[in-house]
């Protein structure tokens, strides 16, 4: 195995370290676990991944809750990257993971609607508490508040607006914020309170409008991951590629910024 020497600067150290694990290590192909809002990103993440070092990943996305209860449960994942710090500490005091991980990124919701809704693409609420009282609002789409980070930020907006009692009976609810993403936008419903990271794709923006929500009308969303116990060498490299320029130029590209940690 090549020896990373030290004449190589800033993010090449690690990066020359990835890819001489490459040729040795390429047979275990891990597997992320990664929530819904990191599709497109990851995605590009992953390609570039491989195109730098020669490995693949494989990835899986989801709800960061569904994901903590099957890592609890010994599902075969490699790598988890949660859309809330909090599953990851969940998973590291019941001594599933390596460490407590690391900060990856903090994430936005905007409101979505579709071409021919009735509703407007409007952050403040205003438009969604007047089709309230008018009657224009009858399905309104977020994630599961009890299972996905972006659904549970998504109640803390609508509960600053006080528009929560009044919404709850017409709310259509994914199972993730990509699927949510879909009800918002494929006429299951009106509109939906979706991820900044999916509304950025080339893909999503066709299908709607999108205006960002206040981040102080919600926690924030702190993103973390995390290595699982016996994951491979192939993993940490794609664990600590996340951290390099190139992959954090493509998530600050779909709207993510980069925590002080």
């Amino acid at each position: 195995m090549a020896i990373c020497s030290r004449r190589f600067f800033s993010w090449l150290v690690p990066l020359a370290c990835i890819a001489a694990l490459s040729s040795a290590h390429a047979q275990t192909v891990p597997t992320l676990a990664a929530a819904s809002d990191l599709k497109f990103a990851i995605e590009e993440v992953a390609a570039r991944f491989k195109r730098d070092t020669g490995q693949d990943i494989k990835l899986v996305f989801g709800s960061s809750g569904n994901f903590t209860t099957q890592i609890l449960q010994d599902a075969p994942f490699h790598l988890f990257m949660s859309a809330d710090e909090n599953f990851v500490y969940k998973l590291a005091d019941a001594g599933k993971t390596e460490d407590r991980g690391r900060a990856y990124a903090i994430g936005r919701i905007g409101i979505m609607v579709p071409p021919g809704s009735p509703l407007k693409a409007d952050g403040q609420f205003k438009d969604l508490a007047a089709a309230l009282k008018d009657g224009r609002l009858q399905k309104f789409a977020i994630a599961n508040p009890e299972h996905a980070p972006y659904g549970a930020r998504a109640k803390e907006a609508l509960q600053h607006a006080g528009l929560w009692s009044a919404i709850e009976g017409k709310l259509v609810l994914g199972e993730n914020i990509s699927q949510t993403a879909q009800f918002a936008t494929s006429g299951s419903a009106q509109g939906g309170i979706i991820a900044y990271s999916l509304a950025l794709s080339p893909a999503m923006a066709k299908l709607g409008t999108f205006e960002l929500i206040p981040e102080s009308w919600h926690q924030p969303l702190k993103q973390r991951m995390v290595l699982v116990k016996g994951a491979p060498p192939a993993a940490r490299a794609f664990y600590n590629y996340i951290s390099t320029p190139p992959a954090q130029e493509i998530m600050v590209r779909y709207g993510f910024a980069m925590p002080k940690e």
